[in-house]
């Protein structure tokens, strides 16, 4: 996949964790590109290996169960795999930052806001004490958090769930990152927060022009947001488009699937579509397409259920790993 001169580029990731009942393939041979200033969402249900992309390229990885064992990851020019520990922290959290999914874990319940934003300020932009401080509290005010002068002496507990998000959001762009991994941002967030979240992120993004990388399974939000998209299943990506033409001509079954699934305006009582089936175990992934068993078109075609299709290129940016889909077998 070509660079194209990208902020970001994935390229044939894999990534495995050793346990004792096995090993669990969850990430084969995933690779993406993100522009600057681009919002690139990462969709898929739950288990497809979503998450586990984003903390791969964050280098984060639990060990020594988790361990990337193929591919690169192009970030400004350099491939983050084969920088050592110490010039990976000045990269994480400085010029790569990431909102994880919960905000009640992610968020150290000893100290203050105001410390916890300010101590990484300090650690990657050099300034003192003082500086630090002052920085923080206008970060929570960008981030929209009323009298942030006095929220930035609160410990997380003492905010809402709303308020924790905001503040997560403070933290991870405080040092003005060029990218933002953004991982459910919106989890467990009423309608409303949701919006008002979004939006704010929205806001942060053209004042620092940085890129987002959307990893969520709501297809409402992606519709509204990315400008690109990369639908995964069951461990490696199905399809890559522009988002307008994955909503209007999705190409792979699984994905014509989740867009069906979308409720639908002036039809009201109608059943929304469902796939059946469940995402198969990463223990006991099948042969062939992973798909193919809760696929209603070539479910039953041999070549399904014994060979992989390759994410193939078969229109300028249009990529899709399916034997069934139109100008696969030609491209």
């Amino acid at each position: 996949m070509s660079d194209n001169g990208a902020l970001l580029s994935v390229k044939d990731l894999s990534v495995h964790f050793f346990t004792s009942e096995g090993i669990v393939r969850a990430v084969q041979g995933v690779g993406f590109s993100i522009k600057r200033g681009q919002t690139f969402a990462l969709v898929g249900e739950s288990g497809c290996g979503k998450s586990t992309t984003a903390i791969s390229i964050m280098r984060l990885l639990p060990k020594p169960q988790g361990k990337i064992v193929g591919g690169q990851i192009i970030f400004e020019g350099q491939n983050l795999l084969s920088l050592s520990e110490r010039r990976m922290r000045r990269i994480r959290g400085n010029r790569i930052a990431m909102i994880f999914q919960e905000q009640t874990t992610s968020l150290n319940p000893v100290y203050t806001i105001g410390n916890q934003i300010a101590e990484a300020i300090k650690l990657h932009q050099k300034t003192g004490g003082k500086e630090a401080w002052a920085a923080a509290v206008e970060t929570l005010q960008k981030a929209g958090i009323p009298d942030p002068a006095w929220r930035a002496w609160q410990y997380p507990y003492e905010l809402s769930g709303g308020m924790q998000q905001r503040a997560m959001i403070a933290m991870a762009v405080s040092c003005r990152p060029a990218l933002l991994i953004a991982d459910e941002p919106t989890t467990a967030l009423d309608v409303t927060i949701q919006a008002q979240i979004l939006e704010l992120l929205d806001e942060i993004q053209k004042q620092i022009e940085m890129s987002i990388l959307l990893i969520t399974h709501n297809l409402a939000i992606v519709a509204e947001r990315a400008e690109r998209v990369a639908v995964m299943y069951a461990s490696r990506i199905v399809e890559i488009a522009d988002a307008k033409r994955i909503f209007a001509e999705p190409l792979h079954p699984y994905t014509r699937g989740l867009v069906e699934s979308l409720p639908r305006m002036g039809f009201p009582g109608k059943r929304l579509h469902t796939i059946p089936g469940a995402v198969p175990a990463q223990l006991h992934l099948t042969t062939g397409c992973k798909f193919h068993p809760r696929c209603s078109i070539g479910g039953r075609d041999k070549r399904c259920q014994t060979t992989e299709p390759e994410l193939k290129e078969i229109k300028p940016g249009r990529w899709v790993a399916c034997w069934y889909a139109p100008e696969y077998k030609t491209s």
